[in-house]
């Protein structure tokens, strides 16, 4: 029988309640995929990794496997927390980040890649907060999964000119003679593409404005769409 006691590194996607003391974390590994596992008397006062296993934490763990849920052994922070909840922005974008990664995860499917993109976009969070790094995440989660958008040429004839609508259904953009779908700027293609095409810091870097409205509209649209269902945090964005 393999041993069942395994080391991985883990962010924390969310947390609930069990019995009294307990808490069940929800963690995308580096190698085991997405698990579920208890750690146990983490809600008492006197509790030693408590406080590491808060959503959005980075984290070094030592677990049990067991049948269903996990047991966490030992947690230890690879990141500080600090700057992600230093204010309600850094901590709503950070949040956006982790719940959109938690509905695209599968259990126990190891997905190095997902745990990578989700370490360095939760760094970007730390360090900047701009109004397309969610958008952009969702893109290139997106794009991860195999489902990039097509924004080079209308997805129903070909047409390369002019691009004015994204249909998210038809799964990229449309030019006039078939548009259907959302109407699409010639600025809000062009972030678009820069996101995709390797120009992901200078999309960054751009200020708020009606195009990263726009482009982060066509991101949550895009991306709710796919995985079938509405995210909270878009929704909390969007009644702001």
């Amino acid at each position: 029988m393999t041993n069942p006691l395994y080391r991985d590194t883990a962010v924390v996607l969310r947390t609930y309640k069990l019995g009294e003391a307990d808490r069940i974390v929800v963690l995308l590994t580096e190698h085991h995929g997405k698990v579920r596992a208890v750690a146990k008397g983490v809600r008492k006062t006197m509790s030693k990794f408590g406080a590491r296993l808060e959503p959005l934490s980075h984290v070094r763990l030592l677990m049990y496997q067991g049948r269903e849920l996990d047991i966490v052994s030992q947690a230890e922070s690879v990141d500080t927390l600090a700057p992600l909840v230093s204010d309600l922005d850094h901590l709503t974008n950070g949040l956006a980040l982790v719940e959109a990664v938690d509905q695209m995860a599968l259990d126990r499917e190891p997905a190095p890649h997902l745990y990578r993109m989700l370490v360095g976009a939760l760094r970007t969070v730390a360090e900047r907060s701009g109004p397309l790094v969610v958008p952009a995440f969702y893109w290139k989660l997106l794009a991860s999964e195999g489902v990039r958008p097509e924004l080079d040429e209308c997805v129903r004839c070909g047409a390369e000119d002019p691009l004015v609508a994204f249909d998210v259904a038809e799964g990229g953009v449309l030019c006039r003679s078939c548009r259907s779908g959302a109407s699409l700027s010639p600025d809000a293609l062009a972030v678009m593409r820069m996101i995709l095409g390797g120009r992901l810091n200078e999309a960054l870097d751009l200020p708020a404005s009606p195009i990263t409205h726009e482009v982060a509209a066509h991101a949550n649209r895009a991306l709710e769409h796919h995985l079938e269902r509405r995210l909270r945090t878009v929704a909390m964005f969007e009644s702001h």
